[in-house]
């Protein structure tokens, strides 16, 4: 993409999430935080924000990194217990610091701290998005993290780039902005592959973008260059481009935004998927799997139909009315989600049926469709 290209799109850009990995802010052993490069990345953040054009928010690893090491503790030998120790820890030295260098620009911070129950349930969703939107109103910058102290494995969003995809809806935001360790995508992990060439532009992530960013990871943080391009199909598909860069590079952030140099630009898909399907297809956790008929599938996918207990071949799960489900074509692959209209017990006794024998085997009827269509997303994977 020539950079005549790039300025054009971010001439429409005005909210923008920053995800600000761990690579990106430790020293060079990569075992504690590095305060000037904290200062660095928030003296940029000011100096974006201070003639009006963007704002900014913040999504910040190095807690757990932070937290480790004021337990004298290596982060590779902490087990579950303790890296949500040391994430309570750390969270109070990152925060006191992005605080206290925000302070000498004479701007304030707010800390948030989330985990996927804070986000799958709509109007805690919904409560979470009138806060970003107010904090900015205020002029006070965001900082986002995973509540890891509190998060288990049930309840985890997964990694920071996961979770500022889901900000990048929740925040309603025009780009998201990956800094990594490396100064982009490349066609091999330049750690390994002295011959990696970088990629300017992405148009479309497909399984060949996926295979190509590997399973790599930085020695400090959790998610590696894959996740980061699984981040960048999740604000794809909510109609946002995603843009990875250098975050270690003094200036990456001003000639990236101010100037279109540098990293990899990912594109929006063509269609912008609204919020709450959105919201369902990629922050709620399916409690259960739906298998239908190829009929159905066809019904569903093509000509957008809402799934009628006919076309349900089997249920699996103990899901209840109102949650989120999956479902699976004959080949068991998942082709969509949705919000079901029946608990697991009454769907397995009206499964096959017809809606209008809904009543008289269970005695009632709440909806004719299993799920309506306005309340499910079909997947590009299936």
């Amino acid at each position: 993409m020539n950079i005549k290209k790039r300025l054009e799109l971010l001439g429409s850009i005005k909210r923008v999430v920053m995800k600000i990995g761990s690579g990106v802010i430790s020293s060079p052993t990569g075992e504690e935080l590095s305060h000037s490069a904290i200062k660095r990345l928030v003296n940029d953040i000011c100096e974006l924000e201070r003639d009006g054009r963007f704002e900014v928010i913040v999504v910040s690893s190095g807690a757990v990194m932070s937290g480790a090491g004021h337990l004298g503790q290596k982060i590779a030998h902490l087990s579950i217990p303790m890296k949500q120790a040391a994430s309570a820890v750390g969270q109070v030295s990152l925060m006191n610091l992005y605080g206290g260098f925000f302070r000498e620009r004479k701007r304030k911070v707010a800390q948030i701290l989330l985990t996927r129950d804070d986000v799958s349930n709509r109007r805690r969703y919904l409560n979470l998005r009138n806060t970003i939107t107010t904090l900015m109103g205020l002029g006070i910058t965001p900082i986002i993290n995973e509540n890891d102290s509190a998060a288990v494995h049930e309840i985890k969003l997964g990694d920071n780039d996961t979770l500022a995809a889901m900000v990048t809806a929740l925040a309603g935001a025009d780009l998201l902005l990956i800094l990594s360790d490396v100064e982009g995508f490349y066609t091999a992990d330049p750690a390994t592959n002295p011959s990696a060439e970088l990629i300017g532009e992405v148009t479309h992530i497909n399984d060949g973008i996926l295979e190509m960013a590997g399973e790599s990871s930085s020695s400090s943080g959790v998610g590696g260059m894959r996740s980061k391009v699984l981040a960048a199909r999740t604000a794809s598909k909510y109609g946002v481009p995603t843009w990875i860069i250098g975050g270690k590079t003094e200036g990456s952030i001003p000639s990236a935004l101010r100037h279109g140099k540098g990293g990899t630009f990912f594109h929006p898909a063509n269609t912008k998927m609204k919020q709450r399907k959105h919201w369902i297809a990629h922050l709620l956790k399916p409690k259960g799997k739906i298998t239908v008929d190829d009929g159905a599938k066809t019904a569903l996918v093509e000509k957008g139909k809402s799934l009628l207990p006919s076309g349900v071949v089997s249920v699996s799960g103990g899901f209840e009315s109102g949650d989120a489900v999956s479902l699976l074509n004959g080949g068991k692959r998942e082709f969509a989600r949705g919000l079901v209209n029946y608990h697991a017990f009454e769907l397995k006794r009206i499964k096959g049926k017809k809606s209008s024998e809904i009543e008289k085997i269970l005695g009632y009827k709440t909806y004719d469709e299993i799920i309506h269509r306005d309340d499910m997303v079909i997947l590009e994977e299936g």
